[in-house]
Order: C-alpha cells, then structure tokens, then sequence
C-alpha cells in the first residue's frame, strides 16, 4: 500500500474524494468479459463524509512506455516491512491514457467488506514488465477475493 501525502482528487457525484492511498491486487479481483489481468491497482479516494470511491485500473504484461510504476516496484520492501518512499511521483503515468469504465455500488474487498463503496473499473489497461510483475506477485502472493456474486448490484458502462 502506498499512502498519499499530496491532495489528489476525484470529483463524482457532485462530490469531491481526495485520494488516500493506492494498492495493489495479484491477479485482479474485477472481471472484463469474466477475464482476469494479472495485476490491478485500487486508487482508494474518501470524502468529506467517510465515503469511499476506488478506481480500478487492469495491468496487463506488456512494455511500459514512462510509468511511475516500473521505479515504485523496483523499490519493494522485504514481505512485511514498510519502506517510505520520498518522491514526486507523477500518478497520472500510473492510469491509462483512455478512461472508459464500468461503475457499480458494492463493498470492500477486504474486512470490514464495508457496503457503499463506489467503484469505478477503467476498460483500458495500463502495462507491467513481466519481471516486476513476478517481483511483486512474489513479495505479495496470491491477495485476490474470489469473484462475488453480482446479486443486487447494477453494473453501468
């Protein structure tokens, strides 16, 4: 988990959610087309309220063009010890350059699994170096909830 210190927001719902920290999942937990990626990253936003809003980016495995991701990864710290990482570290270069997306309401993917999240899946993925990729697969093992159920929940596009 990298946490945010600069004020970084998303506006969504006549709302304004400032970032708090990103993460990241090995494989995905979101679906495109029932289809996992490798690698997806939670950008985790909160407003005045409490209220959450993640945006999810796919990484698939493939050439990074100038991404801040490739320096961030090169830098993991042992499995359970923290590093703090001191740096202007430009966050747009760690989302796709197309912003298509899938929405829907659901929950925390992690305990408490808190209800009202609002969760916003970009389409198009970003691209990780297949070594990178098995550095941080390595150093965080499988971290994935199973595919849920869809119940109630209304997925737009």
């Amino acid at each position: 988990m990298i946490t945010i210190a600069a004020f970084n927001t998303l506006t969504l719902d006549d709302q304004t959610f400032a970032l708090k920290q990103f993460h990241f999942h090995t494989p995905s937990e979101n679906t495109i087309n029932g289809k996992h990626a490798p690698l997806e990253a939670y950008f985790v936003h909160a407003n005045a309220h409490g209220d959450l809003a993640v945006v999810v980016v796919m990484y698939n495995v493939g050439k990074q063009e100038d991404s801040a991701l490739s320096s961030l990864l090169s830098t993991l710290p042992a499995n359970g010890k923290t590093l703090k990482v001191e740096s202007d570290m430009e966050l747009e270069t760690l989302l796709p350059k197309v912003h298509h997306y899938y929405r829907y309401n659901g929950s925390l993917t992690t305990p408490p699994c808190s209800e009202g999240v609002r969760w916003i899946v970009l389409t198009d993925p970003q691209f990780v170096e297949q070594k990178p990729l098995v550095s941080l697969s390595t150093t965080m093992g499988n971290n994935a909830r199973p595919i849920q159920d869809h119940n109630a929940r209304l997925i737009l596009k």
